[in-house]
């Protein structure tokens, strides 16, 4: 056993003096709470400063916590319509409150006294400008004084299950004081090396985790949360990037050591735009890294129409110059053909073998492509997660792109690296949902990353605005000047996930609604939702790409992979149901064609501050990069869909929102450390060297899989 691996730390919860079997079981269930080090490292999330004492009459708040010191004046057991009720008449020296027991009045009436003095401590109520404090907590005053330490009380995470197992707040303390008084210091051994420790004048692993559940002062509460904090996320930068090197030294990739005709005829004569800077820069990395011998692991960024997926493109090009087979997979069948339609006419004439496969793909036809793939007849095969079932065998497979990644599992897209058996091939992995700066580097740390942060000359701003429900006449009367320009036009419905039968009469309600003013045969509608069967499905929204109806009436699955330069507004309802991000990805539908369009979000009267600011900071900026920090800001990074990878780490104390500055300071000190040590085998990194190996002993390295 090493040091980490203390014995009284694993030994089973229900050990601990104060939890048993029944209460090791919710804690299980509840907390994943399985070992004494577990509930050890579940940390508090906020403290109650029990220093500070409030007088009544400043207490103006409805919910406010208070903490008041005085005298229990006299007690009176009431019987009220349905139940008992215990009342006291509590005096501080600036006014009056009443104390109300509903439960253990026979145990609380016993332990008071009339005339004694105490220290209260719960939320206030006020009614008619009466304060009352139901259920608070009581102490005599003269024990609340001859403490000494612990005045910050820790509050802990809770639900209701534990509540009623006895083990709310008070209870999880007094486990947590059990804890410490059994355990050795020693069984906390330190991690950091003394330098690194000394150089950012961090206390040691042992008294931050003591500090961090039982601090005295505010310094020590600080101090315990800084070295937390730091911990959490150097040594998840010093996994991910020294992952990445170690893959860069042992991971061998295909050369793709030439630019060929394949290449060279399309961007001479098929191109159909300049590249931007941006395109240009991200072609160079890409074409760097196909050339190294290293297996190329990059992340691509770009907002909504920046032109990822012709970087893409000329990046298979290159592996087919060199004798190599590509693939790219998409996450939904209607994404993953529009990449192969929009392959197909940009390669029109190159000579270059493009398939689609996906779960339509049957019988006979899906034989005879899975024939020609594996005889290296197909060049670029599009599709689905299809490509990743064991019947698909490629000949020669070079490069794999993979389009918005995040929709894919991790285990899903690692069978991507079985399909050559000789080299692992160079994976590109795309993404349009902008990630903010903070999450890319604690989330894809081991990825290299490219950006396209500029979108194709000529292109013109979409524009926003948001409007209620008054607005309504005027927006039937501007859609109909669109239509008879010859655009076309979105309608978005809110997916309501309580209820998948509401979400499909509200987008039939809406769809009804339209009718009235766009009345058939002169006008066409489609409708597309989530529970239409795939070939349905395509079928409309072939019937929109084509141009033979004016407006699609759709939930969110056109989100994203639907481009119809011809579609010029998109109308967002009930826009305070979406999300930011989400909202971005569908504005980006539109504004693919030269002429100016539009995104009107339209909302109810009754909106909420968030959803308020949602709105606002759309209508302000279509910058994706912008929006994505907006949305974090808004959200926080648990909630931001679409970014974190599965496997990723879960942190205890770490707000990548507020804790910025200590990611990027642990991410530039992993960096030096592993420049100078990559395998961390110096005397003076012992400590990372040891730990490193405890905590990532069991997990797979993800690393190699982007």
């Amino acid at each position: 056993m090493n040091k980490y691996q203390s014995t009284y730390l694993n030994a089973s919860i229900e050990y601990l003096k104060g939890v048993g079997p029944a209460r090791a079981e919710v804690l299980k269930k509840e907390l994943q709470v399985f070992t004494i080090g577990d509930l050890l490292f579940h940390y508090p999330f906020r403290y109650v400063d029990k220093t500070q004492f409030h007088l009544i009459k400043d207490i103006k708040t409805e919910g406010e916590t208070v903490q008041v010191k005085g005298k229990l004046i006299s007690m009176e057991l009431i019987q009220g319509k349905k139940q008992k009720r215990l009342s006291a008449l509590f005096k501080g020296s600036s006014g009056f409150l009443e104390l109300v027991w509903f439960k253990g009045i026979k145990w609380i009436r016993e332990s008071l006294q009339e005339g004694g003095e105490y220290v209260v401590y719960g939320k206030v109520n006020i009614y008619g400008g009466k304060k009352s404090i139901p259920h608070p907590e009581i102490e005599p005053l003269s024990k609340v004084l001859a403490k000494k330490a612990n005045v910050y009380e820790p509050v802990y995470h809770s639900t209701e299950k534990l509540n009623l197992r006895g083990l709310d707040n008070k209870a999880r303390g007094k486990l947590i004081l059990n804890i410490f008084e059994k355990l050795n210091e020693s069984e906390i051994p330190e991690n950091l090396p003394d330098y690194l420790r000394q150089k950012l004048k961090l206390c040691s692993r042992a008294q931050s985790i003591r500090w961090i559940h039982m601090p005295s002062t505010e310094i020590e509460r600080k101090a315990a949360t800084d070295r937390i904090k730091f911990e959490e996320l150097f040594f998840l930068q010093l996994r991910l990037i020294q992952s990445n090197q170690l893959r860069k030294k042992t991971v061998p990739g295909a050369v793709f050591s030439k630019v060929g005709n394949f290449f060279n005829r399309f961007y001479s004569e098929k191109l159909p735009f300049t590249l931007t800077g941006a395109q240009k820069r991200v072609v160079k990395e890409i074409r760097a890294d196909l050339g190294s011998g290293v297996q190329m692991n990059r992340l691509l960024q770009g907002d909504v129409g920046s032109g990822k997926t012709m970087v893409g493109l000329m990046s298979m090009l290159l592996a087919i110059d060199n004798g190599y087979q590509t693939c790219m997979m998409a996450p939904t069948e209607i994404l993953a053909r529009q990449h192969y339609t929009s392959l197909l006419d940009y390669l029109s004439g190159l000579g270059v073998n493009t398939a689609f496969l996906s779960g339509t793909v049957k019988g006979k036809k899906r034989k005879e492509l899975l024939k020609m793939l594996a005889d290296g007849k197909i060049d670029i095969l599009v599709g689905t997660h299809a490509l990743i079932e064991d019947p698909v065998i490629f000949k020669n497979l070079g490069l794999a792109i993979i389009d918005e990644q995040h929709r894919f599992g991790v285990a899903q897209r690692s069978k991507l690296y079985d399909k050559n058996k000789r080299l692992t091939p160079h994976v590109l992995v795309m993404t349009a949902t902008p990630i903010p700066r903070t999450l890319a580097m604690t989330y894809y740390g081991d990825l290299d990353v490219s950006v396209i942060d500029e979108l194709p000359p000529g292109r013109k701003d979409i524009k926003t605005i948001h409007k209620r429900e008054n607005y309504r006449p005027r927006l039937i009367q501007f859609m109909h000047q669109e239509i008879a320009k010859g655009r076309q036009i979105y309608v978005v419905f809110p997916l309501i996930e309580e209820s998948a039968k509401l979400e499909l009469e509200n987008l039939t309600d809406g769809y009804d609604r339209l009718l009235e003013f766009f009345p058939r045969p002169d006008f066409q509608l489609s409708m597309v939702h989530g529970r239409m069967k795939a070939a349905d499905k395509e079928a409309e929204m072939q019937r929109f790409v084509e141009g033979k109806t004016q407006i699609m009436v759709a939930t969110t699955v056109i989100e994203v992979g639907v481009n119809v330069p011809n579609a010029s507004v998109m109308i967002i309802e009930n826009t305070e149901r979406f999300g930011l991000s989400q909202l971005h990805q569908l504005r980006g539908r539109v504004g693919r064609g030269a002429e100016q369009s539009y995104c009107i979000l339209m909302s109810s009267h009754k909106i909420s501050k968030v959803g308020l600011e949602r709105i606002g900071t759309m209508v302000r900026t279509n910058n994706g990069f912008e929006i994505a920090e907006a949305d974090l800001k808004l959200r926080g990074a648990g909630d931001i869909s679409g970014t974190q990878q599965s496997g990723a780490v879960d942190f205890n104390l770490v707000n990548l929102l507020t804790d910025q500055k200590i990611l990027e300071v642990s991410r530039s000190i992993a960096l030096k450390i592993l420049d100078k040590d990559p395998e961390l085998s110096a005397p003076i990194n012992k400590n990372l060297s040891s730990y490193m190996k405890h905590v990532y002993r069991v997990r797979r390295d993800w690393a190699m899989i982007s």
